[in-house]
């Protein structure tokens, strides 16, 4: 396949980008680098600096690479993801992660390019009360980053029912850890996501960390969330890309591990390694209480299984940190 990965310079997108070029496919990559490096995008793929939200741009991409061969498939990994920000900043998460999405899929059905992968999340579901999110279940984002996801969903649905195209729309839960390589991970500035803040704040980068929220309805009142192994998601993509292009069909899959760690299973985790010191805060807003997956679409229409287990996505972070953050 030839295969376009938008936001493919960022974290998700470029395993992603790895995933594609160690199944021997073709890989164009388009970023603004706004969160993404040119360093995380493999030496095979060829890059473009550009905005998912400027059609002229994407046109132009798209006109060079189609004159070449046209693509099999676009995946799209081009969405701000800070659930927080999105509650100060919903006119930002609009724009980028709707408009975005948008202009894809327009520029998608000028060039007649019939497959997308588009990278959802488990935060459509909002706030679960039940122990498993499956796919059909109700969704009710409880916040503007979910609100966007689902929104971009919809429009993804209507717009390849009208133009005979196909999706695979993945909802990921917590995605962690680094590629086996240790030349990518998540490298960011600010970063809100559990793992790497407690890997960050075991190996002395970050003085201490605050658990936000420990009043919550569960074992031991912290937040319980679906941690899967970010080349365990990469994969899927690829697998995910192939069924829709080789069957014509469209699909929604969730992608997660099926098991719920809470805040504090994560800390002690990590402690195996190195202390975490860690306090107590107020809740964030936006956060439901636990988020846990059912994978079991995933597994019987791709044949998707995790193989990585929470040890190996902290374990991995830890060496990528150690590699790249620890001064030498």
């Amino acid at each position: 396949m030839k295969v376009c990965v938008i936001g493919g310079a960022g974290y998700i997108g470029s395993h992603a980008v790895y995933e594609l070029i160690r199944a021997k496919h073709e890989v164009v990559v388009i970023d603004n680098l706004s969160t993404g490096t040119k360093d995380a995008v493999h030496e095979k793929a060829k890059l473009y600096l550009g905005d998912i939200t400027k059609k002229e741009e994407l046109h132009e991409i798209f006109a060079i690479e189609c004159a070449k061969k046209p693509f099999d498939a676009v995946m799209h990994f081009a969405a701000k993801i800070v659930v927080p920000e999105s509650v100060e900043k919903p006119l930002e998460y609009y724009h980028n992660n709707v408009e975005g999405v948008r202009v894809m899929l327009e520029t998608m059905r000028d060039f007649k390019i019939k497959n997308v992968v588009f990278s959802s999340t488990a935060a459509v579901y909002g706030d679960v009360k039940k122990d498993l999110c499956l796919e059909d279940d109700l969704c009710a984002p409880i916040n503007p980053y979910g609100e966007t996801k689902l929104a971009s969903e919809k429009m993804i649905r209507w717009v390849c029912k009208a133009y005979d195209m196909n999706y695979c729309i993945f909802r990921y839960f917590n995605v962690a850890g680094a590629d086996e390589s240790l030349e990518i991970g998540l490298k960011r500035d600010n970063l809100t996501h559990i793992i790497p803040i407690t890997v960050q704040t075991a190996l002395g980068i970050r003085p201490s960390m605050i658990v936000f929220g420990n009043d919550y309805p569960t074992e031991d009142g912290t937040c319980i969330r679906d941690y899967i192994h970010v080349a365990d998601l990469a994969y899927a993509h690829v697998l995910g890309a192939k069924y829709i292009c080789d069957n014509h069909v469209s699909l929604t899959l969730n992608l997660g591990s099926n098991n719920g760690f809470s805040v504090l299973d994560v800390i002690k985790e990590v402690e195996k390694h190195h202390p975490v010191k860690y306090s107590f805060g107020p809740r964030r807003a936006g956060d439901p209480a636990k988020l846990i997956a059912s994978s079991a679409k995933a597994k019987e229409i791709l044949g998707w299984i995790p193989k990585r287990s929470l040890a190996d996505i902290i374990r991995t972070d830890i060496e990528f940190r150690k590699k790249h953050e620890l001064k030498k």
